[in-house]
């Protein structure tokens, strides 16, 4: 008899922005469905931690001490050595930043696998080269990784998913004082923390607003604390009669209110990812940035995109000064996927 085959141990180094983690979500199924006895922990920015307790193929989550853009090698040497003990078999890296191939470097994991990206040569042992045209988005960018060299990716990539917590959701209303809705809720995502190139007008979101309100609906307008002005324009634009929660909540309690929303209106952005993986009818905008790229992976999602001559620029702010690529999607047609009649 020979030896008996161990189940790898896997560790995944994390995207440092909310929509990349999730659609890693994707990577972490497939990883199972090839390996279900394998062990996935993830090394990511501690403010993904709630992501990744709602994803239940995450054994562990690593919550990665440094600043965005800072190397600090030292401290990057000595977390490596400390992973030392749980005997890794692999780690994927979901970066291509030099820097975040030290830690796994100086962990001895024996197969470090990633694209080339910042010249990885020597610190990365299964380098793969990123073929875009083979690779369009990004989450078969991150699948490929979870692959051997030139096996095709599968020909159904799972959606993300993410688990919600309805204890947390309700202690969140409670904290909110605001009752568990009996009513439709209409999720509104104004933000996008790229940039303006990627925000829907907040007067076109209130107007929307308006008609869901007048048709029996709730709205919740969501986003963190940089948000704050949109969602407060917003909300008094509709006479306050929106549910503001923007700054109001911690990513994990977003994610959980957001399992109670209907359907769900955003940007290109983190948040609209979420509300797919949660399995929310999205409709989602997209201005600057390109959804052959980075598309909500949702069949229950519909892309709104005018495809102008202009656009993909991928700019936070647009480079012509007129922003048609958004203001020119009017909120008919929003309400029209909404089925809400405008008169």
């Amino acid at each position: 008899m020979g030896a008996p085959v161990l189940s790898p141990r896997i560790l995944i180094m994390g995207p440092n922005w909310v929509g990349d983690m999730v659609l890693a979500h994707s990577l972490f199924q497939i990883i199972k469905q090839q390996h279900p006895g394998a062990l996935i922990d993830v090394a990511a920015p501690a403010w993904t931690l709630p992501l990744l307790e709602r994803m239940p193929e995450v054994a562990n989550a690593i919550a990665l001490p440094f600043k965005h853009g800072e190397l600090n090698l030292g401290a990057r040497m000595r977390l490596g050595r400390s992973l030392r003990p749980q005997a890794y078999t692999q780690v994927i890296l979901l970066t291509n930043s030099l820097k975040s191939a030290i830690l796994p470097f100086a962990a001895r994991i024996p197969r470090r696998t990633g694209f080339i990206g910042e010249l990885r040569y020597g610190l990365l042992n299964d380098i793969r080269k990123l073929d875009k045209t083979l690779l369009p988005r990004t989450v078969d960018r991150f699948v490929s990784l979870g692959l051997e060299p030139q096996q095709p990716l599968p020909a159904a990539i799972p959606n993300p998913r993410l688990i919600a917590d309805s204890t947390n959701a309700d202690a969140a209303l409670a904290r909110l004082a605001v009752s568990r809705p009996t009513i439709p809720v209409l999720g509104l995502c104004p933000g996008a923390e790229y940039g303006e190139a990627k925000r829907w007008p907040a007067e076109y979101y209130a107007e929307v607003a308006r008609h869901a309100l007048e048709s029996g609906w709730a709205v919740w307008l969501f986003g963190s604390g940089k948000d704050i002005p949109v969602t407060t324009e917003i909300n008094r634009l509709t006479e306050n009669r929106c549910l503001d929660l923007g700054g109001k909540t911690r990513l994990g309690e977003a994610i959980d209110l957001m399992s109670l929303t209907t359907t769900v209106i955003s940007n290109d952005s983190g948040l609209m990812h979420v509300a797919a993986a949660l399995g929310k009818k999205v409709i989602a905008i997209y201005g600057s940035s390109d959804p052959h790229h980075t598309p909500p992976m949702s069949s229950d999602a519909v892309i709104l995109w005018l495809g102008l001559d202009c656009s993909p620029c991928f700019e936070r702010e647009c480079p012509l000064k007129h922003l048609n690529c958004l203001k020119q999607l009017k909120p008919e047609s929003v309400l029209r996927q909404l089925a809400i009649k405008t008169a």
